[in-house]
């Protein structure tokens, strides 16, 4: 296949200019360095896009840079015997949008070693459905289970659960076989979330418990809020379960945690830090996203289909809390 001399791209500066971000038309040279060239097809919209396309998060550690931590298309040229042209291929994290060049743009030029075949059972567009936020809540119930996490144990909690992360891991928990209580301040949304898998549906004030330790509610969680939601969670837990963390949307602090859930009944915290995930889970993760654990409602997850033009305004609603599921880019053909 045959690379134009230039393809259109959603790029970030900060320079004496200010901080800005916008379409670019870029060549190849110009990307990051990687053994392995794709067609890009399909991205997709994660908090962490929304903050460093509008600088309101110190996402990217050097400028400029091409946005999208997501991307998934096909192998136009590689250097790796493990990948040939045709291939349909995914990467997700791994530095984009962070390090090096991302995936809102026609082209990426990628290090073979984070780039992974799209697994049988997911086609291109279902990949960024999931994207990072269905790797993100899959990695959470992954580590869960591996620390001794059981249905048996009660309900899963998932916080900001009509978002991206939230949605999935309503659908990926109970697809494993967990009861799922979401926990929203979407009240409206409840039909939503029930038709994802959530057996219960409770408002914020379910985690406003004040004191160190409260009655058991929850075997365990997900967490994608941080702050006084997650600390009511861990002291709603039971003995021996495990809550994960995986995001700040109201704020990064835990200013009234106590050791008192770790000491007294055993809960286990687990940080979920999906970029720098270790090759072989990663690749277990896709495996079981593409079989039994891919939900069976990608297609209701996926609330919107934008565009690169559309991106700015896909930020500002995703940041003002306004985001319902997940968002996926097509890509420029």
């Amino acid at each position: 296949m045959t690379i134009p001399a230039s393809f259109p791209a959603f790029r970030i500066r900060n320079d004496d200019a200010g901080y800005r971000s916008g379409i670019e038309a870029l060549s190849l040279d110009e990307l990051s360095p990687g053994e392995v060239v794709v067609k890009a097809e399909w991205s997709s919209v994660n908090f962490k896009d929304a903050l460093a396309g509008t600088g309101q998060g110190k996402i990217l550690r050097r400028f400029p840079l091409v946005g999208g931590i997501d991307v998934a298309g096909h192998v136009v040229a590689s250097t790796d015997p493990k990948f040939r042209e045709g291939d349909p291929v995914l990467v997700t994290g791994c530095g984009l949008s962070e390090t090096r060049d991302g995936g809102y743009a026609a082209y990426a030029r990628l290090p073979a070693e984070w780039v992974v075949a799209l697994p049988r059972g997911l086609d291109l567009r279902q990949a960024m459905i999931l994207g990072t936020a269905g790797f993100t809540a899959a990695l959470a119930l992954y580590r869960m289970r591996e620390n001794r996490q059981r249905p048996e144990l009660g309900p899963l909690a998932v916080t900001g659960a009509t978002g991206g992360v939230g949605s999935l891991a309503v659908a990926i928990f109970s697809r494993a076989g967990y009861q799922v209580h979401a926990i929203s301040g979407k009240a409206d949304q409840a039909g939503y979330l029930k038709s994802l898998g959530a057996s219960e549906v409770l408002g914020r004030d379910a985690l406003d418990a004040k004191r160190p330790l409260e009655s058991i509610r929850f075997g365990g969680g997900l967490d994608n809020v941080g702050g006084p939601m997650l600390v009511s969670l861990l002291a709603q837990t039971a003995a021996y379960g495990n809550v994960a963390a995986a995001g700040l949307a109201a704020t990064p602090s835990l200013e009234a945690l106590t050791v008192m859930p770790f000491i007294l009944r055993g809960v286990s915290l687990l940080g979920i830090g999906s970029a720098g995930t270790a090759r072989d889970i990663r690749d277990d993760i896709w495996a079981l996203l593409a079989d039994e654990w891919k939900p069976v409602q990608l297609d209701a997850i996926c609330t919107r289909e934008a565009t690169l033009q559309d991106l700015p305004a896909v930020f500002d609603t995703m940041l003002a809390g306004g985001s319902l599921g997940r968002t996926v880019v097509r890509l420029p053909a």
